[in-house]
């Protein structure tokens, strides 16, 4: 397991902060949310065609670059730096990582190029009206090449060209494509709190769907792919986290008070350093978790995912699923928290012009809030990874 970057993945790093700076900056991030589309088309298809960011995390007989959760996790921590609307995690972290993963050449051949070239957008459907990100309350079905039932919460759901949906079938959980227009699909975007990443209602009524992945109860395929959502997740609440402490420090310099900057009074200089310490703790996890991630085995065994304490290997080292499920839930838990503190933070030592529409610290909180509960809440990582070490 690496825990350092390569060369080629600091230029990757640097190449699109750079890009970003130049092509999104605040302006341009508003403007791309209030519009009509939800973001900047045009940007999509530079992100695509001039960087190569659709597929960096997809294989290369696939059209991608031959890079995977650690590049992946590179792209989405600098995205979540900038606070970009985009199809981009819908598309390449959740329904990319998901076809990547399945084993479905057949999937894989019909659909990852065109994630790979930018001219597909893709998500992945779990929540239903009980707000539950759980494999076990999963209520929709499918029987006979259809699928029916109500996902809530959809990333981008209401654009995407394709729905992956995740729906019980007579052997179990599985996973299912289902086109964004066919018929008996109905989607409707919702007012949420984050006005920088949409989220939908899909309603299915009967929609023809092609089953994706493993066959029989896929429950093992399914956890693996929700652990590498949340891997790619984490790290973009990292790039949140960091881009709310560089926002506050900097703010701390150069706001005079009582004759001196209020960087210099001691509760602003604690509160700046408690920061830095959650924030480093959270960017360890986070890339902890990338690297177990990229080490895993992108296609999982064909067995149950156990639900009692992990299997140890002779050595003592946890299976490569097990050890990614703790990583990427603790990765999960610590950076959700983490990114949620920077927000609160960074809006308080703002103080009066921080509760402004006019600067950008409560879009901050509320990507925080609203990532905070993505694919489940702190709590519920926590408790995933308490049951996983037996405690």
């Amino acid at each position: 397991m690496a825990l350092t970057f390569t060369e080629e993945q600091e230029e990757l790093r640097t190449t699109l902060r750079r890009f970003l700076t130049d092509k999104a900056p605040s302006a341009a991030v508003r403007h791309a949310m209030d519009s009509d589309e939800g973001h900047d088309p045009r940007l999509w298809r530079q992100m695509a065609d001039q960087l190569g960011l659709h597929g960096v995390a997809l294989p290369e007989e696939y059209g991608g670059s031959g890079g995977g959760p650690v590049e992946l996790g590179i792209v989405t921590e600098e995205l979540g730096r900038v606070l970009l609307p985009s199809p981009y995690f819908a598309t390449v972290a959740l329904a990319g990582q998901a076809l990547t993963a399945s084993g479905d050449e057949a999937a894989k051949a019909r659909w990852l190029p065109a994630v790979a070239d930018g001219s597909l957008t893709a998500t992945l459907a779990l929540a239903e009206a009980g707000g539950s990100w759980e494999l076990a309350d999963i209520e929709a079905s499918a029987a006979h090449g259809t699928v029916s039932g109500t996902k809530m919460f959809v990333v981008d759901g209401h654009t995407a060209d394709l729905l992956l949906i995740v729906a019980r079938s007579d052997t179990g959980p599985a996973l299912f494509a289902v086109d964004g227009d066919a018929p008996g699909v109905t989607r409707t975007r919702l007012e949420t709190l984050d006005p920088t990443r949409r989220l939908a209602r899909v309603d299915l009524d009967g929609a023809p769907a092609r089953r994706v992945g493993p066959d029989g109860d896929a429950s093992a395929y399914l956890r693996t792919v929700l652990d590498l959502v949340a891997v790619a997740l984490a790290a973009e609440q990292v790039g949140g986290a960091q881009a709310c402490l560089d926002a506050a420090v900097e703010y701390a310099k150069v706001r005079v008070q009582f004759g001196r900057p209020i960087g210099s009074f001691q509760a602003i200089k604690h509160k700046c350093a408690d920061l830095l310490v959650a924030v480093e703790g959270a960017r360890s996890a986070a890339y902890h978790a990338t690297a177990v991630a990229a080490d895993a085995s992108p296609e999982p065994p064909p067995t149950a995912v156990q639900s009692g304490p992990a299997e140890l290997s002779p050595t003592g080292a946890r299976s490569a699923p097990a050890e990614l499920t703790a990583s990427a839930a603790l990765a999960a838990a610590c950076c959700a928290d983490a990114f949620t503190r920077a927000a609160k933070e960074n809006l308080q030592i703002h103080g009066g012009i921080g509760c402004t529409w006019e600067h950008d610290a409560h879009l901050y909180l509320k990507r925080a809030k609203s990532s905070e509960q993505l694919f489940g809440g702190p709590a519920t990582h926590r408790t995933r990874l308490a049951d996983l070490v037996g405690i």
